[in-house]
């Protein structure tokens, strides 16, 4: 039941990003409608929870020589998947999507401290 919950607050906080990254960046943009939304959350949440650790291995090394900052680019390449897979979101160049990308992080932090705040755990 707990890992339910955690997995919906997850869907959750990735279909509110996708929706800010498209209301806030031009060049960033997501067709359809609330449902749609919800089933972009829920496919990226599935890239990151099944995909990410995956490509976060054998990009260890590059990680670690950049302290961390190598992250933004494989969170940027979760996103680049999600608008190779889906006929609703478009990204034209790469200056939306590393805006994306940061956008995205920051509205899952933000979820992530709230979630703790009410016992929801990343």
């Amino acid at each position: 039941m707990r890992f339910l919950i955690r997995l919906v607050f997850h869907v959750l906080a990735n279909a509110v990003a996708l929706y800010a990254a498209a209301a806030l960046i031009e060049g960033f943009s997501i067709s359809g409608d609330l449902m749609t939304l919800a089933v972009l959350g829920a496919i990226l949440t599935a890239l990151n929870m099944v995909i990410r650790p995956i490509v976060k291995f054998f990009l260890g090394p590059f990680i670690i020589l950049t302290f961390g900052l190598f992250i933004v680019v494989v969170n940027a390449l979760m996103l680049w998947l999600l608008d190779f897979m889906s006929a609703n979101v478009t990204i034209q160049g790469y200056l939306p999507l590393l805006l994306a990308t940061l956008l995205v992080g920051l509205v899952n932090i933000a979820f992530a401290s709230v979630g703790k705040a009410v016992g929801v755990r990343r």
